[in-house]
């Protein structure tokens, strides 16, 4: 085999890998094939074919070569926060060609094979945390708050539990949501507390499908239809499952199933809670995600900056409205962090935002009332979950540009502030 064959060999298998690590993390397949081609340019193959897709990839480094496939699932399903930033530092380098194919092959299986910058207590915390987060943006009671901390703990348990087994992985949401919703409903019945989707939604916040339901419309937008079709099937699925676990348990226990936020009692918290549960959100996820070291200020601001143009959005433009400028927010703030030498990558700091705009949940809240007794209502909820989940993507179709737009006018204005001396 001659150098140049085993060269090629090495950047085949090196941006296979690459783009495997990339799917895991949860990056859009436009954004990966725009990544990898980069890395392609600067390995000296400009002429790469690159297509990414739900289980593999493939790869050509020119017309009429070879074509090799990769399957995705080998690196192991999702990453945490910690291993999405070391992923993207090799990304940065491997972007101006200074590692070789072969080593960074190797380091992105270290990266998949890193352990947790936190222990199980630890991460179970902070699932139990980030319930507690969910809860308050879901405008809850005092009763919902200490139910869903409870079941934080118990799901966070289970969750990591499951991640032992790749078979029970599938069933996961079916068996959290059917305990927790199983445990309510008997409290419930002795008197100890009430049947509210809000306390019962936001422990199952991990397996909400928001970012992928969202993914899926902005790769669809992108006229990625294999993909977007694929993750849209996927997150409607576990929707589906964690909605059949919650009935089962309303049968299985004899009440009759939950009712909407509309139908219980409303926020004995104060208006503070939204404001305060961003900052537990980013919190819980920094714990539970094991995010890179100096990154809980950055998430914590790309969260609020989320928040705060969804709130304002609301009052000024209408519910739909709201989440497109939150989602342009958090998209322009989370590629702006990226750029300060301290901050992580925007993948990062962007993907936990989703939870705040609370996409999945809303869409858990209709499934469970259209499976459950309350048809009509559960599907009015579902068609304003749709149209959220459109307008959260459309934020995030339009923040692209407008972060680059921005960038480019920083760049000017510093170029002209401090111009290069010959």
């Amino acid at each position: 085999m001659t150098k140049a064959t085993a060269t090629e060999r090495e950047l085949l298998e090196f941006l296979l890998y690459l783009g495997s690590g990339l799917t895991a993390a949860g990056e859009a397949v436009n954004q990966i094939q725009e990544h990898l081609l980069r890395v392609a340019i600067a390995y000296g193959a400009p002429d790469a074919r690159i297509s990414v897709f739900p289980t593999f990839l493939v790869v050509s480094l020119a017309p009429g070569r070879p074509v090799t496939q990769e399957p995705t699932k080998q690196l192991g399903g999702g990453l945490r926060l910690d291993q999405t930033a070391e992923l993207y530092r090799l990304l940065r380098t491997a972007e101006r060609g200074e590692v070789e194919p072969a080593v960074g092959s190797r380091r992105v299986l270290a990266v998949v094979a890193m352990r947790p910058r936190f222990g199980t207590p630890v991460r179970v915390l902070g699932h139990a945390v980030l319930t507690v987060g969910i809860c308050m943006i879901l405008i809850p009671t005092w009763s919902d708050l200490l139910l869903a901390g409870l079941f934080g703990v118990l799901v966070g348990f289970i969750k990591l539990a499951g991640n032992r087994w790749t078979s029970l992985q599938m069933i996961m949401p079916v068996i959290a949501s059917f305990t927790v919703a199983s445990i309510t409903f008997m409290l419930a019945g002795s008197g100890w507390g009430e049947a509210d989707l809000r306390a019962m939604v936001a422990p199952l916040c991990t397996f909400l499908p928001g970012a992928m339901l969202t993914m899926a419309v902005v790769e669809l937008s992108a006229y990625e239809m294999v993909t977007g079709a694929s993750r849209l099937v996927a997150g409607i699925l576990q929707l589906t499952l964690l909605a059949f676990g919650i009935i089962g348990a309303a049968q299985a226990v004899g009440v009759p199933p939950p009712g909407a936020p509309a139908d219980v009692a409303t926020n004995t918290l104060g208006w503070w809670a939204p404001w305060v549960g961003t900052a537990v959100v980013g919190l819980g996820n920094y714990l539970m995600l094991a995010g890179p070291p100096r990154s809980l200020g950055w998430l914590c601001l790309v969260l609020y900056a989320g928040w705060t143009a969804q709130y304002l959005g609301g009052m000024v433009l209408g519910g739909y409205l709201s989440g497109f400028a939150g989602a342009l927010a958090l998209t322009v703030v989370a590629y702006l962090v990226e750029r300060a030498p301290s901050g992580p990558p925007a993948l990062v700091s962007f993907l936990p935002g989703f939870w705040l705009l609370v996409p999945g949940a809303l869409t858990l809240i209709g499934v469970t009332e259209y499976l459950g007794q309350s048809t009509v209502r559960g599907a009015e909820d579902l068609i304003d979950a749709a149209g959220s989940m459109v307008a959260i993507a459309l934020g995030v179709l339009c923040g692209h540009p407008l972060y680059r737009a921005l960038a480019g006018a920083m760049h000017w204005s510093i170029r002209r502030n401090h111009p290069v001396e010959r």
